[in-house]
């Protein structure tokens, strides 16, 4: 059985996005959207426009020299960076080098028939291009919101279907991608690998989309059935919540695209991923009826599916509980770490 996908809905399109309308509309929808031609003017999105000479010349000009890792693996894999068949070893090498020597092995790739494959992933502005953040201003995200910027570089590549905690906006500065999207209910039928033996640091998706193996992975088709599929082009800006699955294909042999990491939220928020492998200790091996009880605490007090469990309890008798001070911050680290510190 083959993957139906004119199935996958395309992602909702905006025009003309202002702060407004993306604080209004689109970010409370907590769906993808794509911002159609939102950073076009950007200088660096102008210098691909004109060539992936041009766009290269201008990055290594605002290039620092530090070294960067980047991805290699042979024509074989098909763009397709991954596990070895056991799982424990990976199919590609990671190599570094400066930013302005990794540009020149991309353009020398462009005029080879059947090419490896190379990207370099997230790499930060502060550290690589500390002059672009000037040059590349994002309007819907105000001066106060603690964001992380990074650029990523590469030839004809697949990222892997994988989640990211904070929200995205990922803008195409040259080349076209094509991102397919999945709500994070579709997390059972994506066959996702090891959660601490990852690629870059997020767990993956194991089905390859150009390939599946439905014998393999058959409820891969049942993903599909919730698939939104975004084509972006040089200037596009691409939304996508917290927790949104996605994979990623780079179509040309020079892409780029730069990313805008945030977390709304009280500054104490560390990653829940933090709390799953706390339940691993905890919870998941306890007796069926045990996890069902303790399912309930959880949606009382921490999902808060009713109402404020704590109403009834003057403020400062919450304890821990309460809104998150200083102290009771201080309380809960030092109680966790005794915790795991005991035998």
């Amino acid at each position: 059985m083959a993957v139906d996908w004119s199935q996958c809905k395309p992602v909702k399109t905006y025009e003309n996005v202002d702060l407004a309308l993306f604080q209004s509309t689109i970010q409370p929808a907590h769906k993808p959207a794509i911002l159609r031609g939102l950073v076009r003017d950007w200088p660096i999105v102008q210098a691909g426009l004109i060539s992936d000479q041009e766009i290269c010349a201008y990055v290594s000009r605002h290039a620092t020299e530090a070294p960067a890792n980047c991805f290699f693996a042979p024509p074989e894999i098909k763009g397709r960076f991954g596990y070895g068949p056991d799982l424990q070893e990976y199919n590609f090498d990671v190599r570094s080098a400066s930013v302005e020597t990794l540009l020149s092995i991309l353009l020398r790739l462009g005029d080879v028939e059947n090419p490896p494959s190379m990207y370099a992933g997230a790499l930060p502005f502060p550290q690589f291009f500390p002059a672009l953040s000037i040059e590349c201003p994002m309007p819907l995200l105000g001066p106060k919101t603690a964001t992380k910027v990074s650029l990523w570089i590469g030839n004809q590549t697949r990222t892997a279907a994988h989640w990211d905690l904070p929200q995205n906006l990922a803008c195409v500065v040259a080349g076209k991608r094509r991102f397919t999207l999945f709500p994070i209910e579709e997390l059972k039928n994506l066959y996702i690998g090891p959660l601490d033996h990852t690629l870059a640091g997020q767990p993956i998706s194991l089905v390859d989309f150009k390939d599946p193996d439905l014998t393999t992975h058959p409820r891969f088709a049942d993903a599909m059935k919730a698939a939104q599929i975004a084509d972006l082009e040089p200037g596009d800006v691409l939304y996508m919540p917290s927790l949104w699955i996605h994979h990623v294909e780079s179509l040309t042999p020079v892409g780029m695209l730069v990313n805008f990491w945030w977390r709304d939220g009280p500054e104490h928020l560390i990653t829940p991923s933090l709390t799953l492998q706390h339940a691993l200790l905890t919870l998941r091996d306890l007796p069926k009826a045990e996890k069902q009880a303790w399912k309930a605490v959880f949606d009382h007090y921490i999902f808060q599916s009713d109402e404020d469990p704590m109403a009834h309890i003057p403020e400062p008798a919450r304890g821990v509980f309460g809104p998150i001070t200083p102290d009771s911050l201080a309380k809960i680290k030092t109680r966790l770490r005794q915790s795991l510190d005991s035998d």
